[in-house]
């Protein structure tokens, strides 16, 4: 059996690094081959450190925000549309656990 790191909808808000990720790639993988500029040590080296520095650290902190949201979509309550920002508003688990209708504002009519 198989273990996913991300589920599905974490990949999604993660697709947003993965772009520029494929760019910078394109870039590495494109100027090791092509080389148009030829090879000088100094040069070279800086250009290359140009592309993999950001690579890595954005590899990194792409890692850490996908960790970051998976185990925030886990912890996060979920409130009634309009809700989360209002004070003194409580989660719908809170609330159908004690016997409230989901759609009950809390007041009576």
């Amino acid at each position: 059996m198989t273990t996913r790191i991300f589920d599905r909808e974490t990949i999604l808000d993660l697709t947003v690094n993965f772009i520029p990720l494929a760019i910078i790639l394109f870039f590495v993988v494109g100027y090791a081959v092509v080389n148009p500029f030829g090879w000088d040590p100094l040069a070279s080296g800086l250009q290359f450190a140009l592309l993999v520095v950001p690579f890595a650290l954005l590899a990194v902190l792409t890692y850490l925000s996908g960790k970051a949201i998976s185990q925030a979509e886990d912890e996060r309550p979920v409130y009634l549309p309009g809700q989360a920002t209002v004070s003194g508003a409580e989660p719908i688990e809170e609330r159908e656990s004690e016997g409230a209708i989901e759609g009950d504002a809390g007041g009576e009519s």
